[in-house]
């Protein structure tokens, strides 16, 4: 029975050890949210750091994520055109393509490359400012570090979601009409009829509920599990794999979530 005994007690410390580090992400949420929905929270100095946080996550990737989304959209376009030509469904083959890819690829691709590229880099530096003792520091000299250092990235990670979903959205319905229409505008009206049947009320207000999940997802989550880090240095990479298997397993739980909501 001994083994038993151990056993039980391991997985109930792994169970413990887990349901704390989420509590802790689900409180830091709470407390990022209601700083950020705080009008005297932001000053020249938050401000100055969100947009550092857009410049980095979404600005400097722009032109290299712009190309690879069109490369893609154009690609999954073709594909769903051809084959609705060849089964019959031709009418079909417009809103096909812009639920598959505005509807549920750009929104998770747009997640998974913020996440790469901020996500890790946010839940590195904090797991090091936590490691050095940099956030007692600053706290025992009386600075917000919610408000000044961990907020502003939170909202600058969001913004910069929702900024490059709309961007590959919009250049997604460009791409779809060229390949349906070809270069000619008088079949705008058509278009614009297949558009208002995909995109109602409803299918964009979850879009951007989605949109906003991703966005506070991969910089909350990254930003608690630096803070959740042991003051030992060689916990400092741990923290950052083990952020990101959460990162991408909340990413996946949201998708699945949204495909359920929508199609069950």
């Amino acid at each position: 029975m001994t083994w038993l005994t151990d056993f039980i007690t391991r997985r109930g410390a792994s169970f413990l050890a887990t349901w704390r580090i989420w509590h802790a992400t689900l409180r830091f949420a709470g407390d990022a949210l209601a700083a950020a929905l705080t009008p005297g929270t932001y000053n020249s100095a938050t401000r100055m750091v969100v947009m550092k946080q857009i410049y980095f996550t979404a600005w400097q990737i722009l032109p290299g994520f712009t190309l690879f989304s069109a490369v893609l959209s154009y690609l999954l376009i073709q594909i769903v055109v051809s084959t609705a030509a060849r089964i019959g469904q031709s009418d079909l083959a417009l809103e096909m393509s812009m639920r598959i890819l505005v509807l549920e690829i750009l929104p998770l691709l747009t997640a998974l490359f913020v996440a790469l590229r901020s996500g890790s880099a946010i839940n590195t530096e904090v797991a090091l400012m936590r490691v050095h003792g940099e956030i007692e520091a600053l706290e025992e000299s009386g600075v917000d570090t919610l408000r000044m250092e961990f907020m502003p990235r939170v909202i600058g990670g969001l913004l910069s979601v929702l900024a490059l979903t709309a961007v590959t959205s919009v250049l997604a319905l460009v791409l779809a009409y060229i390949a349906v229409y070809g270069f000619q505008t008088w079949s705008i009206p058509d278009f614009n009829r297949v558009m208002g049947k995909v995109f109602d009320t409803a299918v964009m207000a979850s879009i951007w509920a989605k949109s906003v999940a991703f966005g506070l997802a991969v910089t909350v989550i990254p930003v608690a599990e630096g803070m959740a880090t042991p003051r030992m240095l060689f916990m400092a990479p741990i923290s950052v794999l083990r952020g990101m298997v959460r990162l991408f397993f909340v990413l996946m739980v949201i998708e699945v979530l949204s495909l359920a909501f929508k199609y069950m």
